[in-house]
Order: structure tokens, then sequence, then C-alpha cells
């Protein structure tokens, strides 16, 4: 092999890419598999052992090493540090094993990474912009080395995943999602910046850890947040024109809100409330294939009311509206069921994204029985409050229901309304499952069943390769709406027959393109 393109660029250019340089750069670097005329040409002779070895050799180390540790969160921070020196084997190492690795590298391991960041930290990535950088954003913009950036995914760390306010240990959030876009879709890693919106934090544990790698202060609020916010999303697309901004893990107070500044005017779009949507419209879709009954007839209770459920709602009542429902009959099909219990109009005080769907009803605050009364043909949890699928409940499902919707979405796995075990056991066999975070395959009176994963990594990717690729300049909810009907389309009778109901994980390359 002669020596590539890139090399010679490099070396009529004079860049600084060589030598140690060279391999301390995780975008350039390429280990033991520069060849001997490259090292030659790039001052690289005596820093590698001597023997040039092929990416599958460099992959089979990676796994080798993957394999031996003791727990997933050892198994994070190894991908961690392969990803901060050598990103191009990182990917290939990640593609190659993605149903493997995508646990590891986003949900549920991301959730411990999350929680101990400050304590696992090994080296920067992305950018953090803190409350003291109010009035110089852009000037910090102009740190980041890559001029390209296509995509960013923010947070401020209020709401990680189920976990609470992490403040700027929520980074794990970003990095993992961007490394999602360059896995799934393609998106080359320089286009890519993650960035954590340092605002404080309200975690006492935090506040008084030595080790926590944020402010130790309480959060920014007020006109002050709001501030700091807009000069942020005026200097991100003023020095990334074009650029998509991906909000990620803010307060329901902030994340409803902003979605309606920002989308009119910016290309953003919140994945929380958009793309959980749209992966569960898809899963949605894919069980009526089972149940053989129209989109329009379903009644759906979502046990939670915050940023995943209300979008949903919003994105399958405007699917229902469009298959002839009017609006107000279609939202009447999308029940509520929140920590103080039934969204009804008879509650005072209700939060401004839960009136659309605050209907006539006798108030409860006991689920079972709310599920007694309303008898949904679906059950979609988004609560963040794990077992709260009880057995009584599943039972009570499949009894008036001959198959179930039964979707357990809250990450991570120990926030599960349910397991994938106990809603197949509990509903004799009957229930069409899907979970947030992933599970094991079940076997129940001699079927195997393989529970559908409702990723939100089914969906932003390709939206994001198609947002790119066609220059788009706002991001519509019809954009989630075809996001969600391309993914069902593409879930096979095969996936189906054994419960899955979204295509194999190992097909999300050719999803994503087909979104795109």
């Amino acid at each position: 092999m002669g020596v590539d393109l890139h090399a010679s660029a490099m070396r009529e250019s004079g860049t600084a890419y060589r030598g140690v340089k060279l391999l301390h750069d995780p975008v350039h670097n390429k280990g033991t598999a520069f060849t001997a005329e490259e090292r030659a040409v790039l001052g690289l002779k005596g820093l590698l052992p001597p023997r040039a070895q092929s990416m599958d050799l460099q992959v089979q180390r990676a796994m080798e090493n993957i394999r031996v540790k003791n727990n997933d969160l050892e198994r994070y921070v190894f991908l961690s540090a392969l990803q901060d020196r050598n990103e191009t084997l990182f990917y290939r190492v990640v593609m190659d094993h993605l149903k493997e690795l995508m646990p590891i590298i986003y949900t549920p391991t991301v959730g411990e990474a999350c929680q101990k960041f400050g304590h696992i930290f090994r080296r920067p990535r992305g950018l953090f912009i803190s409350r003291e950088d109010k009035g110089h954003i852009h000037d910090v913009l102009q740190n980041w080395p890559h001029e390209d950036v296509k995509f960013i995914v923010v947070t401020d760390g209020e709401r990680i995943l189920g976990l609470g306010d992490l403040g700027a240990d929520g980074m794990g959030i970003p990095i993992g999602k961007l490394a999602l876009y360059t896995a799934c879709a393609g998106i080359h890693p320089t286009q890519c910046l993650p960035i954590t919106l340092d605002v404080g934090t309200e975690s006492k544990d935090r506040l008084s850890d030595p080790l926590y790698i944020g402010t130790q202060a309480r959060r920014l609020k007020g006109s002050d947040y709001d501030e700091l916010i807009e000069e942020f999303m005026v200097a991100v697309t003023t020095q990334f024109p074009g650029v998509v901004v991906q909000f990620e893990d803010f307060a329901n107070h902030n994340a409803f809100r902003l979605l309606r500044t920002y989308q009119d005017r910016f290309c953003v779009f919140n994945d929380d409330i958009q793309g959980t949507a749209s992966v569960t419209m898809a899963g949605l879709l894919s069980a009526l294939k089972v149940t053989h009954k129209p989109l329009t007839d379903q009644k759906l209770l979502f046990f939670g009311a915050g940023e995943a459920g209300i979008g949903i709602g919003h994105l399958i009542s405007g699917a229902m509206e469009s298959e002839g429902l009017s609006l107000a009959e279609a939202r009447q099909r999308c029940w509520f069921f929140d920590s103080t219990g039934l969204v009804t109009k008879s509650r005072t005080n209700l939060a401004e994204h839960k009136l659309p769907f605050a209907h006539d009803g006798v108030f409860t605050d006991n689920l079972l029985e709310a599920v007694n009364r309303l008898r949904p043909t679906a059950l979609i949890g988004v609560s963040g409050m794990p077992q709260t699928f009880t057995k009584e409940i599943v039972e009570a499902m499949s009894s008036f229901q001959d198959r179930p919707i039964i979707f357990a979405l809250s990450n991570p796995t120990s926030k599960s309304e349910c397991t994938a075990k106990q809603a197949y056991k509990w509903s004799n066999g009957k229930a069409i499952y899907a979970s947030g975070s992933p599970f094991d395959l079940v076997d129940y009176k001699g079927q195997t069943f393989v529970p559908g994963q409702a990723n939100n990594a089914y969906i932003f990717p390709g939206l994001g390769l198609g947002l790119l690729v066609s220059g788009a300049e706002r991001v519509t909810d019809e954009l989630f709406a075809i996001a969600a009907r391309s993914l069902a389309d593409q879930v096979r009778e095969s996936d189906l027959a054994v419960g899955r109901i979204f295509p194999a994980l190992e097909t999300i390359r050719t999803v994503s393109a087909q979104i795109a």
C-alpha cells in the first residue's frame, strides 16, 4: 500500500501532524496501522512497534481488552480512552460490535458514567460553557479546533435520563449521543460538537464533592438563565452556519419553553420530546401490525406527563388527525397519569404542557384503577419510576386486550417500569413489549421473546443525516412522523414473530439511511 493522500498532503503542507503530535491526535492517529512508508514520511519510525497491523487486528485487540473488564463502567472508561487516542479505531470497534457496545457507550451504562463522571474523568471532550462565560460565549466557541461543525448536542445537566440533576457531570450524554451520529449514520466525528452548559446544580452531593468537575453553585434561573441560552444560540449559529442543535436532558420547565422559543428561529429539536415521540410512535405502528387494529382505534394511557410523554402524545395525536380524526378527538384518545394522578379537567394548577390532554373524567391517584376504568390498548411508561407496572396492572391489561401493548420506556434499566420477563410472564406471553434500555432474551413456555428497545438512536442519527444532506433550515414535527413511519416500515415479519417491534440493531445504518 502506498502513502495515502492524507499523508501526502501533510508532507506537502509541512503540517504539525507528524511524529508524536500525530500519534497524540485522535482524529488522524492510526496506531499500529501506519504502513512502513507512512511511518517514514510522517516521522513515525521508532515511535511505534515495528510490525504494522491491520485494522482488523486492532479491533481484535480492543475487543479482547473490553471483554476482560470486570464491569460495564470499566468498559465505558476503556472505550472513552480509545476514542481519545484513535477515533477511527473507536468507531470501527463500535460499528463492528454495535449490539454489544451500544449499551456501553449509551444507555444504560452512560447513566452510571454520568453519576460518577468527576471520579472517572480522564481527558476533556467537547466544550464546557459556564455561567462565568456570559458575554463571551462566542470567544469560547472559537477555541474549538474544528470549523465544519454540523451537529451540536447540548445539555444543562438538570434532568439526566431518569437520574435527576447531575450538573456538568451530564457531559456523558452529549458525548454518547454524538458518537451514535457517527456510528449509526456515518457523520464525521469532527462535524460533531458536544456541549455542556454549566449553569450550576441543585445536587447536594455535587455541591459538596471535591471531585465534581462543574461550578459548585446553585443553578442559574430566570432572566439570567434565559439570557445565557439566547447568547449561546446566537453564538453557535453564527460560529457554525447551518448547524443542527439538539437539546438534551433539560428539565421539563425549560425543555418545552426552549423548544417553543427556538424551533422557528433555528434548526433545533429536543430529542427527549420529539425523538422519543418518534421512536415510540414507530413501536406503536409496528405493534398494530400484530393487533391488526387501526391507529385511530387506539386508546393510550401514559404513566408520566413530562417531556417524553407529552411529546409522544402530540406526535401520535397528529398522526391520528392525519388519518381522519379531529385533533380534539385524537387528543381524547391520549390519557396521562402524572405524579399526582390522572390528568383531568377538574385538577387545578396543571402545568401548561399538560393542558391539551386534560380530559373530562373522574380523578384517581391509583394507576390500577385508571387502567381498569379507561381500558387502554397501550400502557406507556415514561415516569422514571421503577417497578410501577405491577403484576396486577399487567394482568388487568391482559384481561381486556388480546395483545396488550406495554412500553416501559424509562431509562436507565434501573428505572424501567417493569422488566421484559415480568411483562411476558404476567401477561401469559400476550404482551407486545418494548423498553427504553435493553433487556436479554426471555424464554417463556417454550417460546423465546426478543424484547424491543425503543432506542432514540433509531431516529436522531438518520434524521440528522437527512437534515445535513437536504440543507434543511428548520426541524418540523412532520419530519419526526415521517421518521417513525419509515422505521416501522423496516420491521419485518420475522422480527414480529419473536416479539421484536423494531429492526435488529445490527441494521441501524440501513435504517438511518432510509430515514434520511
